[in-house]
């Protein structure tokens, strides 16, 4: 194991997670999920000894991280936080570069294959086009990609992202998970980042660490997901409080679709309504008979006129 925690109580001056446990290899991709305020960024703060433990401990490569230099933890982590001070006058090139600079001191220059790597961050970032953009000319999107590519540049055994994925489009989003995720397997990194979206944690991530109710919940994610609810139910935005819905037998997607669709388009009981999806096609039951629809037009069609 290469990030333990253990019986940690973690929090300002008061305990935000209680008797933390858990643990992350070399090679895992973890995301950290739960509500604002439920002490996501001040476990990351923790870890990175930025904020205290009030008890417990928590150790890197099998070291308390008490006993760890700033620039020890600096070797071990990279780190991107939502909130980063811009540098004025930074390109982009210039950002993603300080990565490198742990190893140095500042006035020398990269040698030749630091400024191949950088390049090829740039790459696979795709902000080849904005290399020598200046760091306040980009957009939010691009401004979060330039400062994952210097956490990338830093070489550290284990990278730390806070909400790396809030400004970014889907497609950067994309490139951004699938670019960690590589990380982590080709170069066994661990990759712990945080987010409020656990569906992330389906495509992307190996582990789940979930904060809720001053707990920290660890494990293989689709352990986690399945001992909680209210991380896989439908009923996870609630938006209309007349609505009470039908039962729906169908596959995860379609269900959380059928739902969202019908909780948008009517507020009436249809408890005695069952929708079963089967073949493609929508079957749905309720004291009159049956119905057959193809399409979530054809259902809105069906509901609306049978009341």
């Amino acid at each position: 194991m290469h990030l333990q925690i253990n019986q940690a109580n973690i929090g300002y001056n008061k305990i935000l997670i209680s008797n933390a446990d858990a643990t992350l290899n070399l090679g895992d991709v973890c995301l950290l999920i739960g509500n604002n305020g439920v002490g996501k960024t001040t476990l990351i703060k923790s870890i990175l000894h930025q904020i205290p433990l009030l008890s417990g401990e928590i150790s890197i490569n099998n070291k308390n991280i008490r006993n760890l230099s700033v620039k020890e933890i600096a070797e071990n982590i990279a780190v991107v936080f939502s909130k980063s001070i811009i540098p004025q006058n930074y390109t982009v090139e210039d950002l993603i570069s300080l990565g490198k600079y742990i190893y140095y001191p500042f006035y020398f220059e990269l040698k030749k294959e630091d400024r191949e790597e950088v390049s090829e961050i740039i790459t696979e970032l795709d902000l080849d086009q904005y290399k020598h953009t200046l760091l306040r000319n980009l957009s939010d999107g691009n401004l979060q990609k330039a400062f994952i590519g210097r956490a990338l540049t830093q070489n550290s055994p284990i990278i730390i992202l806070d909400e790396p994925t809030t400004h970014l489009d889907e497609k950067n989003k994309i490139i951004i998970l699938k670019t960690l995720r590589k990380l982590a397997k080709e170069q066994n990194k661990l990759i712990l980042f945080s987010s409020h979206d656990w569906r992330l944690a389906k495509e992307f991530a190996d582990k789940l660490w979930y904060v809720k109710d001053n707990h920290l919940y660890s494990g293989i994610v689709e352990d986690v997901l399945l001992q909680h609810d209210e991380l896989t139910n439908v009923f996870l935005f609630e938006v209309n409080e007349k609505f009470v819905a039908p039962k729906i037998s169908a596959p995860f997607i379609y269900k959380e679709m059928l739902y969202s669709l019908l909780q948008k388009n009517f507020q009436k009981d249809l408890s005695s309504f069952h929708f079963e999806f089967q073949n493609n096609f929508w079957i749905i039951s309720n004291d009159s008979g049956k119905q057959q629809c193809e399409s979530f037009e054809e259902i809105i069609y069906f509901v609306k006129n049978i009341h």
